[in-house]
């Protein structure tokens, strides 16, 4: 059993809040933590300690112009409170690292949702992504996240998708990568780099469906290490 536990690979999950109008979509969040327990890996959670852009009512899809929310807090209900502050990722020894989307990736942890391919990353993930990228380590893209994969990667030339969006797709090949069309239970695995991405709720239709794009998306990322 500690032989076991000794190999266990430890892969991240990058999260951006805690719902989908303005932080991590929760099924894929939930949906990436199952398929590593499934699949005999650790996840390990991770936040930036930074304030969201905005704070969307689920219920109305209103703006609650009277609320700040922490992405880091928020990101922690998903996690059951086991969660890291992305600036310790250099001391967790991850194997690799996943990114699940919602609009909080395009809105917290970049500005996408805003500028497109003009768009500003997060420093810290950007220096996540750059590390892991040149030191080998496999990354994994959900759903809206390739875009900041594109941002951060393009100039490596690397493969994504984000299903068939025509408009997502053209700002990703603006930013240096190759997008390439995929159904939602496939994934993309780039030629360059050890980089996965699945479209998820980029095309839907349903949590099942999306599931199986997750599910293909980590026994991708595992077969990498």
């Amino acid at each position: 059993m500690g032989l076991l536990t000794k190999n266990m690979k430890k892969i991240g999950v990058l999260l951006a809040g805690c719902g989908f109008l303005d932080g991590s979509e929760i099924h894929e969040a939930v949906l990436t933590l199952l398929a590593l327990d499934k699949a005999g890996a650790e996840a390990v959670c991770l936040a930036p300690d930074i304030l969201q852009h905005n704070v969307i009512n689920h219920y109305t899809d209103q703006e609650m112009t009277n609320e700040s929310r922490n992405v880091l807090v928020e990101s922690a209900r998903i996690s059951r409170g086991s969660i890291h502050n992305l600036k310790e990722i250099n001391s967790l020894m991850l194997d690799a690292l996943i990114m699940p989307g919602g609009y909080g990736v395009a809105k917290n942890l970049s500005n996408y949702e805003f500028k497109a391919s003009e768009c500003d990353v997060n420093e810290e993930v950007v220096m996540a992504l750059q590390s892991f990228y040149h030191a080998g380590k496999p990354l994994g893209f959900i759903c809206i996240s390739p875009a900041i994969a594109a941002k951060v990667l393009g100039n490596e030339h690397i493969e994504l998708t984000i299903g068939n969006d025509l408009e997502t797709a053209a700002d990703i090949e603006t930013m240096g990568a190759r997008h390439i069309e995929s159904p939602v239970w496939n994934t993309v695995i780039s030629k360059k780099g050890k980089i996965v991405s699945t479209p998820a709720y980029m095309l839907g239709p349903t949590i099942g469906e999306v599931a199986k794009g997750i599910e293909k998306l980590v026994a991708d990322i595992i077969g990498l290490l």
